[in-house]
C-alpha cells in the first residue's frame, strides 16, 4: 500500500468530520444534562424555576473595602424576604478570577466546579471591630414582589481588587429591584459611617486600603496656640456644625475650607486632630502622602457620607502653583472637589501645609473653596512654658523653666516635645525610673541636641534656622519674647493676609529659597 492510499478521499473525509462533530455535540448535550441535574446547577434552576441557560444575571461591583457594608446590606434584605435562607458556595480550584454566572456556565458545559459550602473572611468594622464576610457564596431568596432570586457574593483576585454583587433571576426587572434594595441597604447600614478612617495604598496590588482609626480624644488644654487662634477656628468648623439647620433655614451654605499654614512641628496636624474629636458623628476621611491619589475615592465618600470631614495633610503636594510647577491632575480633582459640593453639604476641607507660599492662588484665592486661612506660627515664651507643662503633665518639673524658655527661643512644639523626652532620657540613665525633671536633665538634652556633627537635627526636630557664616543675608534673629511671632494674629482669607491686590493677575512669585539649617549654638536654640 502507498503512502496515497493511506489518505482519505475528500467525500470520506466530509463524511467523518460530520460524524465527529454529531458526536461532540451529542456528548455535550448530554454533559449538560448531566450537569443540569448536578446538585449545583440544579440548586440555582430549581430555585427559580427554570432552565440555568434561561437564567439572567445583573452585578454590581464595589471596592474592597466596601465589602463590609455590602455585606450588611445582603444580610438586612434576607432578613427581610428570606430569613431562613442558607449559602452554599463552588467547590474547586481557581474559584475567584471569573464572574459566578461564568463558573456556573463552566459548571453546566464542562462539569468543573461542585456545590460546596460557601468562603467567609474577616474584615475591618471599626478601629478594634471586625466581622465576618462571605467571599465566594450564594443564597436563594426572592425579589419584593415574591418573585425567586439567587443572591451571590464573590471577592475578586485580579489587579484590583473587587467584590462583585450578583443577582440570579428570570427576569430583568426583578433583578433591577433586588439590586436597587440591596444598594440602599448598604448606604444605611455603612460601616464607615460615622468613622474616622485613613486612606492607604495596598504594597502588592495598588488598591486602595481604608485603615479605622480610634478617634482623637483631645481637650483645648491640649492644644497651644496663640490667645483666640483656636476660638476662631473651632468657631469656623464647630460653629458652622453646632448650627446647620439655622443656617440652611436662612439660604446660608454649610460647606467650608480651613487651611492651617505654618512651620513643620507648630502643631498644624494636632490642631486638626482636636477638631476631629470635638466633630461627634462626622465621618472623617484622611489623605496622605501617596494616597492622595485617591483623592476622587475620599470625595465620593465624604458626599454620601455627610456631614463629613476630608483632611488633607500637606495639600501643596498635590495643589502647587501652576506658575512656578508643573501641574498635576490631582490639583484639579481638588478644585472640583471643592467647587463641585452642593451648597447645604455638611462637608468641611480641612488642609495643612508647610509651604504656604507655594500654593495654588486658584484654591487659596477663589471664594468657595478655602474661606478661613490660619497661621499655626512657632509658639512664643508663653507658649513653650505652657508646652513644658504640657509634655511633662505626668511628671514634676523642679527646675528654671524660664531659663529653658529662654534657651528655646524660636523653636516649634515638635522640639519641645522632644526636649522632654531627651530629658526623661538623662534622667533614666542614672536610675530606673524618672518622676522630676531637674535643671541638669533639660541641660543634658538641650547640649545633646546641639551637639557636634548633629548639625541637621536641631532643624529637623523644630529649631529654627541659624545663620550662615558665609550667608550674611540668609541670618536668623530669633524673636524677643514680646515679639508677635503670628504676624499679628490674622484670621482671614489668603489675599488679605498678604495684602495682594484684588487683580487675579499677580503676576508671577519667586520659588522660595531654601534655606540651611544650623545647629543651636551654646545658649541659644
Amino acid at each position: 500500500m502507498t503512502e496515497t492510499d493511506d489518505e482519505l478521499d475528500p467525500a470520506s473525509a466530509r463524511s467523518l468530520a460530520a460524524v465527529l462533530q454529531r458526536l461532540l455535540r451529542s456528548a455535550g448535550e448530554q454533559v449538560a444534562a448531566d450537569n443540569e441535574k448536578s446538585p449545583l446547577v440544579a440548586r440555582i434552576g430549581e430555585h427559580l424555576g427554570c432552565s440555568y441557560t434561561d437564567v439572567l444575571t445583573i452585578e454590581e461591583t464595589y471596592l474592597d473595602w466596601e465589602h463590609a457594608s455590602l455585606q450588611r446590606g445582603v444580610e438586612a434584605y434576607l432578613a427581610a424576604h428570606s430569613p431562613d435562607a442558607e449559602w452554599f458556595g463552588i467547590a474547586g480550584a481557581d474559584r475567584h478570577f471569573e464572574s459566578l454566572d461564568a463558573l456556573l456556565t463552566r459548571a453546566l458545559e464542562y462539569g468543573m466546579f461542585r456545590l460546596g459550602r460557601a468562603d467567609y473572611g474577616t474584615t475591618g468594622v471599626g478601629p478594634d471591630e471586625t466581622m465576618e464576610v462571605v467571599q465566594l457564596g450564594m443564597v436563594p431568596s426572592s425579589a419584593p414582589d415574591g418573585t425567586p432570586v439567587v443572591l451571590g457574593i464573590q471577592t475578586t483576585e485580579d489587579y484590583n481588587k473587587r467584590v462583585v454583587l450578583t443577582v440570579f433571576a428570570r427576569e430583568q426587572d426583578t433583578a433591577k429591584a433586588v439590586r436597587n434594595e440591596i444598594r440602599g441597604l448598604k448606604e444605611e447600614r455603612d460601616v464607615l459611617r460615622g468613622q474616622f478612617v485613613s486612606f492607604g495604598v495596598s504594597e502588592h496590588m495598588d488598591n486602595q486600603l481604608v485603615t479605622f482609626l480610634p478617634r482623637p480624644q483631645l481637650t483645648k488644654d491640649d492644644v497651644i496656640l496663640p490667645a483666640g487662634r483656636l476660638d476662631g477656628v473651632e468657631e469656623h468648623v464647630i460653629g458652622v456644625a453646632r448650627h446647620a439647620e439655622g443656617l440652611l433655614a436662612a439660604g446660608q451654605h454649610l460647606k467650608r475650607g480651613v487651611l492651617l499654614y505654618g512651620p513643620p512641628g507648630t502643631g498644624k496636624t494636632h490642631t486638626v486632630r482636636y477638631l476631629i474629636g470635638r466633630l461627634e458623628g462626622y465621618t472623617v476621611v484622611q489623605l496622605t502622602g501617596a494616597a492622595m491619589r485617591f483623592l476622587d475615592s475620599a470625595v465620593a465618600l465624604a458626599r454620601r457620607m455627610r456631614p463629613a470631614v476630608i483632611v488633607l495633610e500637606d495639600v501643596d503636594l498635590v495643589a502647587e502653583d501652576r506658575e512656578m510647577y508643573e501641574s498635576t491632575p490631582l490639583l484639579f480633582s481638588l478644585l472640583d472637589a471643592m467647587d463641585g459640593l452642593a451648597e447645604d453639604a455638611d462637608v468641611v476641607f480641612l488642609l495643612t501645609t508647610n509651604r504656604i507660599e507655594v500654593l495654588e492662588r486658584a484654591l487659596i484665592e477663589r471664594p468657595g473653596r478655602v474661606d478661613l486661612a490660619v497661621e499655626i506660627p512657632r509658639p512664643d515664651a508663653d507658649g513653650r512654658r505652657a508646652l513644658l507643662r504640657l509634655y511633662a503633665r505626668h511628671l514634676r518639673l523642679d527646675a528654671d523653666l524660664d531659663a529653658v524658655v529662654e534657651r528655646t527661643a524660636g523653636v516649634t512644639a515638635s522640639y519641645i516635645k522632644e526636649l522632654i523626652r531627651r530629658a526623661v532620657l538623662a534622667g533614666l540613665r542614672d536610675a530606673p525610673r524618672v518622676e522630676v525633671l531637674t535643671d541638669a536633665h533639660f541641660e543634658a538634652a538641650l547640649e545633646g541636641m546641639a551637639a557636634p556633627g548633629q548639625a541637621l537635627t536641631p532643624g529637623l526636630l523644630g529649631a529654627p534656622p541659624q545663620p550662615s557664616s558665609d550667608d550674611d543675608e540668609d541670618d536668623f534673629d530669633p524673636p524677643d519674647d514680646d515679639e508677635d511671632l503670628s504676624d499679628g494674629g490674622f484670621q482671614g482669607t489668603f489675599e488679605e493676609a498678604y495684602e495682594l491686590p484684588p487683580s487675579p493677575d499677580l503676576g508671577p512669585r519667586p520659588r522660595p529659597r531654601p534655606r540651611r539649617f544650623r545647629p543651636p549654638r551654646p545658649g541659644r536654640a
